[in-house]
């Protein structure tokens, strides 16, 4: 007779995981054959895990992925040299708790944004703060912050996420606002947080695109010196799904 009163309680309690477990358990003819603590134990179960899925969809939709990519999607067939074990290593989290970074590299279409956009989910489920940035965008960001007073508020974001993925470096010369801000972000996160970068150009080369020789020691000894690299090689995937797509529709 308590279980409705029960579950409107809960209800208002917000918590919403062991309401919905205590209905389906009164549908269940034999519950009552289990102990009280072992109900109690499936309603907090219950509780938990539908918490941290609404976190962790949270954390997704903040983060603004460019593509909805997973670890489990991962294609390690294709012919680009993805190096299986580091990518499995990566994936286990604990470069993000030793504040290490990312490097991915290699010519267009070998799916180096799809594997970015992988480690980062990884990253919202195992309960970090990520945000995705292409390059570009994020100077333009930057540039307007500091004209319209949010460039304070705009660093300390940066500065606080766990995961920064990086997009598309290297696309253009930097400007030396743009080099100098780089240099503030990288110098907020080193040692204390964790950066994905992808680009179409060597690492060899970052130094080059940078610009000013004195800058791009900074920027790179606070990137480079503490991160994993994943250099990928071959055609662009893109034109294999296309040569198939096209076979199977002339088929």
């Amino acid at each position: 007779m308590l279980n409705h009163p029960t579950h409107d309680q809960l209800q208002q309690l917000r918590l919403f995981g062991m309401a919905r477990a205590l209905a389906e358990q009164q549908a269940i003819p034999d519950i009552t054959h289990l102990a009280f603590e072992e109900r109690l134990g499936l309603l907090v179960e219950r509780e938990v895990t539908e918490r941290d899925s609404r976190l962790t969809s949270s954390r997704l939709r903040r983060a603004k992925l460019k593509q909805a990519a997973v670890a489990e999607d991962v294609d390690y067939r294709a012919a680009r040299s993805l190096d299986r074990t580091l990518f499995n290593r990566l994936l286990t989290g604990s470069w993000v708790a030793e504040h290490q970074n990312v490097l991915i590299t290699g010519p267009t279409g070998v799916g180096k944004t799809w594997l970015a956009c992988a480690l980062a989910n990884q990253a919202c489920r195992q309960g970090k703060s990520v945000l995705y940035l292409r390059v570009p965008r994020l100077f333009e960001d930057v540039a307007i912050a500091h004209g319209d007073g949010r460039y304070g508020k705009l660093m300390m974001q940066l500065a606080k996420t766990d995961v920064l993925l990086l997009d598309d470096w290297g696309l253009a010369l930097l400007t030396d606002s743009a080099r100098r801000d780089l240099l503030e972000i990288f110098d907020d996160r080193h040692g204390h947080r964790s950066t994905i970068v992808t680009s179409q150009l060597p690492v060899a080369n970052w130094h080059e695109s940078i610009g000013d020789p004195t800058l791009a020691d900074a920027i790179l000894d606070r990137l480079v010196h503490n991160a994993h690299q994943l250099i990928l090689t071959g055609e662009s995937m893109r034109k294999h799904k296309n040569s198939l797509t096209q076979k199977q529709v002339s088929e």
